[in-house]
């Protein structure tokens, strides 16, 4: 056959978004026809995220959408940080969180069979992006608030990401307070959050680290003393105690007062958590390959 021309494989890369050598080699495979090179390119990208979809995805973008009333929080992974800086990886991560968005999918399962743009489905196109970047690729979670309250959302360098639903309060303030949950990862909201087992052991350990001359003074003011002590702890450990991060002066809980707002929701993704990453010795492997181990 003729050979095939700079001009056809340029023309096959833009459509398809794979690297030059595989287009070209796509067009060599299919004589030239750049419809079915599309289709191989697209199966082989499927044959090849099939085989990487095992291998460890830990890095990564959390990425967010938001409309009015609604927002959403999307994790999509890949093996790399170098990889996470992609201009196709990004733009596929932003395209999925708008999708999120506005298709209303309730999971990630939903999001995944949920349309793309350029044709197919969100599964579908991540498995068609490993032909391009050669790494796993997933769309791992999805979360969605939709409140008729405010809404403030936070991305924090790509790797966290933060939804807080008010009831009351301005956009600036569930921002901020957005920007306090992704820095300062309160476990609760408010005190009512924190569970009686957590109490029961500080006070346990409250108790025991008293001296004998504190556990000597009267029972109504050892309780004092104890109830002050818990009471700083879960200040700690809860959203609306702790100091704001943007003014240190007062607590969240003041802040919201000053508004006369409460907190709704808080949905708080980091890129990775829960993931068992594999330490790799490349000396070992190096010497395995060398046959030397």
């Amino acid at each position: 056959m003729s050979t095939i021309s700079a001009q056809l494989v340029k023309e096959l890369r833009e459509r398809s978004g794979a690297g030059m050598m595989e287009c070209k080699k796509a067009l060599v495979e299919n004589n030239g026809d750049i419809e079915v090179a599309m289709e191989w390119l697209r199966k082989t990208g499927l044959a090849k995220a099939d085989k990487k979809a095992g291998r460890v995805a830990a890095e990564g973008r959390i990425v967010t959408a938001q409309a009015a009333g609604k927002a959403v929080l999307v994790e999509v992974n890949c093996e790399t940080d170098f990889v996470a800086k992609d201009e196709s990886f990004l733009k596929f991560s932003d395209a999925v969180a708008e999708i999120a968005l506005n298709s209303g999918a309730a999971d990630v399962e939903a999001l995944k069979a949920a349309a793309y743009p350029n044709g197919g489905t969100v599964d579908e196109a991540a498995k068609g992006l490993v032909a391009t970047i050669g790494e796993n690729i997933q769309v791992r979670r999805l979360a969605r608030i939709e409140t008729d309250g405010t809404i403030g959302a936070y991305i924090h360098g790509g790797r966290i990401g933060v939804l807080v639903a008010l009831k009351g309060g301005s956009e600036d303030l569930a921002k901020g307070i957005a920007m306090h949950v992704a820095a300062m990862n309160p476990p609760h909201i408010h005190a009512a959050d924190v569970p009686a087992e957590f109490v029961a052991k500080e006070k346990e350990i409250a108790l025991s680290q008293m001296t004998e001359k504190d556990k000597a003074k009267p029972a109504e003011i050892l309780e004092k003393i104890i109830s002050g002590k818990i009471n700083k702890i879960v200040s700690e450990v809860t959203l609306v105690g702790q100091p704001y991060v943007l003014d240190t002066n007062v607590s969240v809980g003041e802040a919201l007062k000053k508004e006369g707002a409460e907190v709704v929701s808080v949905v708080r993704l980091a890129v990775g958590e829960g993931i068992e990453k594999v330490e790799e010795d490349f000396h070992a492997e190096v010497m395995k390959q060398a046959g030397l181990a």
